[in-house]
Order: structure tokens, then sequence, then C-alpha cells
């Protein structure tokens, strides 16, 4: 199951974004602002997730945590690439 709604989360970003932050406490107390996560959703929304669950984890930011922040970016871009080829 966990499986799963690791694909839905990386298939859907976006409305996994929209689903934590109206139904769970996943993003309050993390960003001083709406500009981010806003910027985020609009953006990068994998990216956003996963900093966000970094930022939330308490753990001192290493090596491995930037290799996954780099790969969900990576994936980001990706999406946006392939949208970008739909649409033309």
């Amino acid at each position: 199951m966990p499986c799963l709604l690791a694909i839905l989360v990386v298939a859907f970003p976006r409305i996994a974004v929209l689903l934590l932050y109206f139904l769970t406490d996943f993003f309050h107390g993390v960003y001083n602002s709406l500009l981010i996560p806003i910027a985020g959703f609009i953006f990068l929304p994998l990216t956003l997730l996963v900093y966000t669950y970094l930022l939330r984890s308490h753990t001192p930011l290493g090596t491995t945590q930037f290799v996954i922040l780099f790969v969900a970016a990576i994936l980001d871009l990706g999406l946006l690439r392939q949208s970008g080829r739909a649409r033309s």
C-alpha cells in the first residue's frame, strides 16, 4: 500500500499537495509565508513535498537528503518537460 501511495504522489503531485494542505497539518509551521508553498505548487510540487518532509524530519541535511532533493527536482523538471511536449 505505501508503494501505491508513492506512485500516486509522483504521478499527481499537485493533488497530493492540496490533499496534504487541506486534510493534514503537514505544511503548518514549516514556512513563514505562503509564497514558497504557492510557488512550489505551481512550479515544482514534488520538490516542495520532499523539501517539506526533510524540514519536518528535524534531522540535519546530509548528502543523502540533498541527493533525494536533487532527484525530486529532476523529476519535476522532467514532468514539466513532458507536459510541454504534450501541449505542442
